[in-house]
């Protein structure tokens, strides 16, 4: 009897150390709490590799919003991408958005680059200057056949 008590309790400890790691991991990604409105943006990227629905969008390092919708523009073939930015982030309407990379094997993420324009990004706005993901393997395949042909 002694052992399954035993069996019992360390389990008990093992479910809660699960759920305050959960409870964390939430707070951290920020889903715990919403950080009020938001606005979306629209963008058209030649690729979103790495990217999907609920990718961070961060300006400067920093969580600003998620990537909302991802859609096949059936007449360009681009990624046709919305993304919602806290409301209270005022983002110049001269501003690029590109997808950046956290490392390699980091995972990708959605990057503004702001511009310097005294105008801002209103609500349903797209931003044009965009630049999609660039596939690891596809630079160094170039690199090492560009090296080979010398």
């Amino acid at each position: 009897m002694a052992g399954h008590t035993t069996e019992v309790l360390v389990g008990g400890v093992v479910l809660a150390a699960a759920i305050g790691f959960a409870v964390y991991g939430a707070q951290v990604a920020g889903l715990g709490s919403s950080g009020g409105a938001a606005y979306p943006l629209t963008a058209s990227f030649r690729s979103l590799e790495g990217v999907n629905v609920g990718t961070d969008v961060r300006l400067a390092g920093v969580k600003v919003g998620t990537v909302t919708d991802v859609t096949l523009n059936p007449e360009t073939y681009r990624a046709d991408t919305v993304v919602s930015v806290r409301s209270d982030t005022q983002i110049p309407d001269d501003s690029a958005i590109i997808i950046s990379s956290e490392g390699l094997l980091g995972g990708n993420f959605v990057e503004i680059v702001p511009g310097g324009s005294p105008f801002y990004f209103e609500e349903g706005d797209e931003i044009t200057d965009t630049q999609g993901s660039v596939s690891l393997i596809s630079l160094l395949l170039k690199f090492v056949s560009g090296g080979d042909g010398e």
